[in-house]
């Protein structure tokens, strides 16, 4: 985990974690999501991708966890809208960066760009998150 010191408005941190073949499948078991292009070799190779690709969702989960890393713990999630560019591949490395962009410190409401990478640098998901901090002071 990177970040910067004070959590305000342009605040930035970032995790890096590889995207794991025991990841996509603990995934679909706890979502009940088994769509063979996530966990069938075979069936993959048939498709526009040619391989496998991990569960966007997973990346979903990664920015939850970025956030807790970067700003805090006890934070509440109010809303997350995310936008799927790029596929993900099992053993991809993916870098979620967090950055405020906007914050009601009476309220405690930051509003979060969450954006996720690859080591290649190309953006897989961008979105944006509207959390609820536990506290606005660093």
């Amino acid at each position: 985990m990177t970040t910067e010191t004070a959590i305000d408005v342009g605040f930035t941190a970032s995790i890096t974690v590889q995207i794991t073949d025991k990841m996509v499948r603990q995934f679909a078991e706890l979502s009940g999501d088994y769509n063979p292009i996530h966990l069938d070799d075979e069936y993959a190779k048939g498709t526009r991708f040619k391989r496998r690709i991990a569960h966007g969702m997973i990346v979903g989960a990664l920015i939850s966890r970025a956030l807790v890393d970067g700003i805090g713990r006890g934070g509440i999630y109010l809303g997350q809208s995310l936008k799927f560019v790029n596929p993900v591949f099992i053993d991809d490395h993916v870098t979620i960066t967090i950055k405020i962009t906007g914050l009601r410190k009476e309220k405690g409401i930051a509003t979060v760009e969450t954006n996720a990478t690859k080591a290649n640098g190309d953006l897989v998901v961008k979105g944006e998150a509207v959390i609820m901090m536990t506290t606005t002071d660093s």
